[in-house]
This record gives C-alpha cells, sequence and structure tokens, in this order.
C-alpha cells in the first residue's frame, strides 16, 4: 500500500483556509482533515473535534515537553499545534491528510517531512484580506491591525512553498488545489507506475 500524501494548506490568516478546505472535502471524499488542538477560545459555530481540539495552556504545554507535536507555533497569543501520532498513522494506512495550518507550523511541517506537498492560499489583495477579516465581526480594531501586519509578513514567505493558489473565489481554489492533489499522485517518487500489461519491458 503507498503512503498517503500530507497535503499542508498555508496562508495569512483571514484568507479562507478553512472555507477552502472544506469546499475540497466536499469535492474529494476519501480525503480525511488532521484537527489541530489551540487553546484559543471557540469562534460561535466551531465545534469541539471538527474545527479543533480545544485545550488549555497548561495541557498544551505538557503536550510540548512530551513532543508530542509534529508542529506547534504562538499566533496572536494563543497555542495551535498538530499531533505527530495522529499524522503518521494516517499516512501510514494510505490515507490523504489535510493538515490545515499557519505559516510558522508549516515551516516546520516541511523540515521534520519534505515529502509532504505544500501549498500557500495567498489572497487576491492585502485590501481583499482586511474586508475579509472585517467581515468576520469577531474581532476587534486592534486585532484587525495585528493580523494585517502578521499577513504581511507571512506573504513574504510564498516561494518556500510547492505551490501557490490564489483564493478569488473557493470553487476556483478548491478545483485547483484537487488538482494539485491528481498530479502529486502521479509521480513516479511516489510509486506511481502504469498497470502490468504483460509485454516486455
Amino acid at each position: 500500500m503507498a503512503e498517503g500524501i500530507l497535503l499542508i494548506i498555508s496562508g495569512p490568516s483571514g484568507v479562507g483556509k478553512g472555507t477552502v478546505c472544506r469546499r475540497l472535502l466536499e469535492i474529494r471524499k476519501e480525503l480525511e482533515v488532521s484537527v489541530s488542538s489551540t487553546t484559543r477560545p471557540p469562534r460561535p459555530g466551531e465545534i469541539e473535534g471538527r474545527e479543533y481540539i480545544f485545550t488549555d495552556r497548561d495541557s498544551f504545554e505538557a503536550m510540548i515537553n512530551k513532543g508530542a507535536f509534529l508542529e506547534w507555533a504562538v499566533v496572536h497569543g494563543y497555542y495551535y499545534g498538530t499531533r505527530r501520532m495522529v499524522v503518521e498513522e494516517a499516512l501510514s494506512h494510505g490515507e490523504d491528510l489535510i493538515l490545515e495550518i499557519d505559516v510558522q507550523g508549516a515551516a516546520q511541517v516541511r523540515m521534520k517531512m519534505p515529502e509532504a506537498v505544500s501549498v500557500f492560499l495567498a489572497p487576491p489583495s492585502i485590501k481583499i484580506l482586511e474586508k475579509r477579516i472585517d467581515g468576520r465581526g469577531t474581532e476587534d480594531a486592534q486585532r484587525i491591525k495585528d493580523r494585517l501586519v502578521t499577513a504581511r509578513r507571512e506573504m513574504k514567505v510564498y516561494h518556500r512553498y510547492d505551490y501557490v493558489v490564489v483564493n478569488n473565489t473557493v470553487e476556483k481554489a478548491a478545483s485547483l488545489i484537487n488538482s494539485i492533489i491528481d498530479v502529486e499522485k502521479c509521480k513516479v517518487s511516489r510509486g506511481a507506475r502504469p498497470p502490468d500489461t504483460g509485454g516486455d519491458s
């Protein structure tokens, strides 16, 4: 059995990573999502174990000390992290896994798992990104300002990723990422091979 593909989807806060991932899961039913842990409080509509595993700061720091995370980061004052065991087990069973994480976390995963496929999801412009963050209605003015400062910094590292997808529309972005998965599955380096026709080589 071929090992599954670990697909990193990353980009600045507010770019629409979660929305694009949800559409991608509708298009490609066999995909699974690696659910990250966080100390951030749930936003309206978020469900424990679906968007995140919500935990307290002390528990998160205890897991850091045990080396339980494939990656972890502090973003806007909150911890976010991906459990190493969950990812490795899924991939070993041939499951294709989406890892929706911030830019800091993506850098850690690429270092530890260079075979992962990394996609940088970019906004059409900073102005549109600001409008999307403000449109959430969940952030105060200072936090919006902080997120935009961080976003400008994060946009500068796009060249470290395998692919860049601009999120003009959710449908188009999800379709492009779906095509990227198809291309990766055709790579000989991932075990792709023609069917055995019984002829001479």
